[in-house]
């Protein structure tokens, strides 16, 4: 089996690197800075357990691969990317393939299987950041990261068992997953403080909103009939197994969304979290102002160049009668 990561970002990349360092065949495909720093020095990755360097190919385009019928395809691009980075893949001839959809939030399956046939899910716990070009840091220790990995909508397959081997053998801890789609969604409740946390910062308030954002969610998901998984800090499986621990040398950003925007990126993923959560709401009469505040939020926080953190929470929990 080959491993195709299409998005070389902190997740894919801190993937990317691991496998490669376990000596798993590895194709990134990235773009721009990232890929030339690749292409031209490998890519550093710095964890709790020291500095690694690690060279993989790395093309700018899935039509610079000669698919194979093996080949583990793992989407790492965030939801707002979803429908290009599909596109491509149409574009390059992969046709049978497994496509991974290692992506927060719950739309990227659904659109990915419009398209092809052999749709899988992977939640992702993984503390990443992308420090720069060619750089990322990961702060889970003793392993790198938790997954949950099984078939869209439902089931396990061979495809699922051996890429859940190839991931454990390169310091991550993957669980097959029959039921991967509520594994998930309990995933899209944590997301849902990502754009408060990023306009609000580590405060007090931040969990205030937190809370309530993810008790909205619950009340949404119940009246909708889906279920979910908790895999947060309750999830007995990351006992001695995944905590978030302190990288020497280097301030985690935060969440992808704070990540985004600190980079002015130009885009974050909220419609795909707290936006699923407002959909939702609408098709089964369950208000969500919660969610749709901050909504609206990310839009102006991508629109007008907002710092992250910057916002009064104070003033935040008054508008929100928090």
């Amino acid at each position: 089996m080959r491993v195709i990561i299409l998005g070389v970002g902190a997740v894919g990349g801190t993937m990317a690197a691991a496998l490669a360092m376990a000596g798993q065949e590895v194709i990134g495909i990235a773009r721009g800075a990232q890929l030339d720093a690749i292409r031209a020095n490998g890519l550093t990755l710095h964890g709790v357990d020291g500095v690694h360097h690690t060279e993989f190919e790395c093309v700018g385009s899935p039509s610079e691969i000669d698919f194979r019928p093996d080949d583990a395809i793992v989407l790492t691009v965030k939801g707002q990317h979803t429908e290009a980075a599909l596109a491509q893949l149409v574009e390059a001839g992969v046709t049978t393939q497994p496509i991974f959809c290692a992506q927060n939030g719950v739309e990227n399956e659904r659109r990915a299987l419009r398209l092809f046939p052999n749709v899988h899910g992977i939640t992702v716990m993984l503390p990443a950041d992308y420090m720069k070009p060619g750089e990322v840091a990961v702060f889970g220790a003793p392993k790198y990261a938790i997954f949950d990995v099984g078939r869209f909508p439902g089931g396990v397959d061979n495809a699922d068992e051996n890429l859940c081997e190839t991931l454990n053998k390169a310091n991550f801890v993957a669980f097959p997953s029959a039921e991967v789609m509520a594994s998930k969604y309990g995933k899209l409740l944590m997301n849902l403080a990502n754009i408060s946390g990023a306009a609000l910062g580590e405060v007090e308030e931040a969990k205030i909103v937190r809370q309530a954002l993810q008790a909205e969610g619950e009340r949404v998901l119940t009246a909708a009939g889906i279920s979910w998984m908790d895999v947060g800090g309750n999830d007995p499986r990351r006992k001695g197994t995944l905590q978030i621990e302190h990288v020497p040398g280097i301030d985690r950003v935060g969440s992808s969304t704070t990540q985004s925007l600190a980079r002015g990126a130009g885009s974050v993923e909220t419609d795909f979290l707290n936006g699923e959560i407002a959909m939702l709401g609408r098709m089964y009469g369950v208000p969500t102002p919660l969610n749709d505040w901050f909504c609206q939020l990310a839009s102006r926080m991508v629109r007008d160049g907002i710092a992250p953190g910057s916002l009064d929470a104070s003033a935040v929990l008054t508008e929100l009668d928090l």
